[in-house]
């Protein structure tokens, strides 16, 4: 009963998580590899950049920035594990297109910048760069919502993680 009334009245009952890159949003099942539509590494959701910067979508640890730029992990301060991974199967561009802008150890604020790349440069190359966004440590959490619209902003509620 007291979790409620604290939820009525503005407790603080989860860690949000904000859109790392403006973009339409993609529901997860629907991103075209397996391994991220049927939730393998993590629940989560998915955006359509239309911009080249993904941001840190809450302040946090960089745990690992990958080689080739295309993806970033993430430890929040809240907990939360976060992985985003810019395109499909774009790891294969051997870091073509991209620029990290951390490295991991970096503590990031939310907003600051983590990788820079070419949307289209990647498109014209073949690939899709649909990005998904994933908790990969979802047990820890009583839940994992979306609460996107259909296009988001950098820095837009993206997802609720209601803590146990």
């Amino acid at each position: 009963m007291f979790g409620k009334l604290k939820n009525l009245f503005g407790g603080d009952n989860g860690i949000e998580i904000t859109a790392p890159v403006a973009g339409k949003v993609v529901a997860l099942e629907d991103v075209p590899d397996p391994t991220f539509a049927q939730g393998i590494l993590g629940p989560g959701i998915a955006i359509e950049p239309t911009e080249g910067r993904i941001v840190a979508p809450a302040d946090g640890t960089v745990d690992v920035m990958f080689e080739t730029g295309h993806a970033v992990s993430l430890t929040t301060a809240g907990g939360a594990e976060l992985l985003i991974h810019v395109g499909i199967d774009t790891v294969q561009l051997e870091g073509r297109h991209y620029k990290a802008c951390c490295k991991a150890g970096d503590q990031v604020r939310k907003g600051d910048t983590l990788i820079e790349f070419d949307p289209e440069a990647i498109k014209a190359e073949g690939y899709k760069i649909v990005t998904p966004v994933l908790i990969c440590n979802p047990d820890t959490f009583k839940d994992v919502k979306s609460v996107a619209g259909e296009t988001v902003s950098a820095g837009d509620a993206l997802l609720h993680l209601e803590t146990k």
